[in-house]
């Protein structure tokens, strides 16, 4: 046997706090209880989560989406903007389930840092309990992992995990697309979670640690829409669906199509972009197309109707307080008639800016 005079070594001394993980699941408990819903059959603290399928479906399917927040994570913690990145991973992961007319119902979170700092954790997971609370889902679970030695100093990551109900004969796939149907975009508020690598090289150019107005457009939280779209659906024929994420408007549109034959004839008039987007295309010498299937341009969100619902759509998304536009029209990709000032996508990702 070695008998080593070495000091006793503890899980807490190799960078692990036991005790910490313990006290930041009592701080978030109070938030995280204003998430659940009359479905969830467990409590906060077992192995798993478990849930009954809501009774208002007649024929459920389960829809599910991951993502996570990016490098926009960089500038939470370089500034200490740690309060809204919550609402960001929700946003990116409901607003995905979103798109197949699905309600967002349950979310679980995984949390990563090198050394757990119980502020800065229970601000980010408090943030994400409210964006659970804004989409209606129940948070009901998640992972917390001290890593040290993995993660740099005060660093940490997030992943988002949603699951979502629908009616099976209500699921959206843009089947209904036809040509004459119209596109309503629906108005970002920022960049939301998508570009910050180019972000962060722009702001690398600069002279000088950014402002604060600046920070504040850079840092404002991903648009929930959950609630204006599952009021909508009740009422308008939604055709189709797009968040429009990664990869903008250029490749996140053409996902909408299940007929490739069919294209996106965009006015590039019928939007201000907002001018945090201008100012980095500015700063950052970037061209309009990258622009494009870069950032969302200032539309977070792409709807398809028939073109009778055009008015009562508007009305509606107003109502639930969403600033919505005519973005385009749907239109036989081999009908074009492009003229200035406009961009058309085609159902296979092909575009053209004229």
């Amino acid at each position: 046997m070695n008998h080593s005079t070495d000091k006793p070594l503890s899980y807490k001394e190799s960078g692990v706090d036991i005790d910490a993980g313990a006290e930041l699941v009592r701080r978030i408990k109070p938030a995280i209880k204003k998430t659940q819903r009359p479905e969830i059959l467990s409590g906060l603290g077992g192995f798993a989560a478990i849930a009954g399928l809501p009774t208002k479906y007649r024929e459920p399917v389960l829809v599910t989406g991951t993502d996570g927040v990016g490098t926009k994570l960089k500038l939470a913690i370089t500034h200490d903007f740690h309060d809204h990145v919550g609402q960001d991973l929700v946003a990116m992961c409901v607003n995905d389930v979103l798109v197949t007319g699905a309600e967002p119902f349950l979310f679980l979170d995984y949390y990563a840092t090198s050394t757990l700092d119980i502020e800065t954790a229970s601000r980010v997971i408090t943030g994400i309990a409210k964006g659970c609370e804004m989409a209606g889902c129940a948070l009901v679970g998640g992972e917390t992992a001290e890593m040290p030695g993995f993660y740099a100093k005060n660093d940490y990551d997030l992943a988002g995990f949603c699951v979502g109900v629908a009616e099976r004969s209500r699921v959206i796939d843009g089947q209904a697309m036809c040509a004459g149907q119209t596109l309503i975009g629906i108005k970002s508020s920022g960049p939301h979670s998508n570009g910050y690598s180019l972000i962060r090289k722009v702001l690398d150019r600069q002279a000088g640690p950014p402002d604060a107005a600046l920070l504040d457009q850079l840092m404002q939280p991903t648009r929930i829409y959950v609630r204006a779209i599952l009021n909508l659906l009740d009422t308008v024929s939604v055709t189709a669906m797009s968040h429009i994420t990664g990869g903008g408007l250029l490749e996140n549109l053409p996902r909408m199509f299940s007929d490739k034959s069919l294209a996106a004839l965009i006015d590039l008039n019928s939007w201000e972009v907002p001018e945090i987007f201008n100012w980095l295309q500015q700063a950052g010498n970037i061209s309009t197309e990258e622009m494009f299937k870069t950032f969302n341009c200032g539309i977070g969100f792409v709807i398809c109707i028939p073109e009778q619902d055009t008015r009562k759509t508007l009305d509606l998304l107003q109502h639930e307080g969403e600033q919505a536009i005519v973005l385009g029209v749907v239109i036989k990709a081999d009908g074009a008639e492009p003229g200035q000032s406009q961009l058309l996508l085609n159902g296979d990702a092909s575009f053209q800016f004229t």
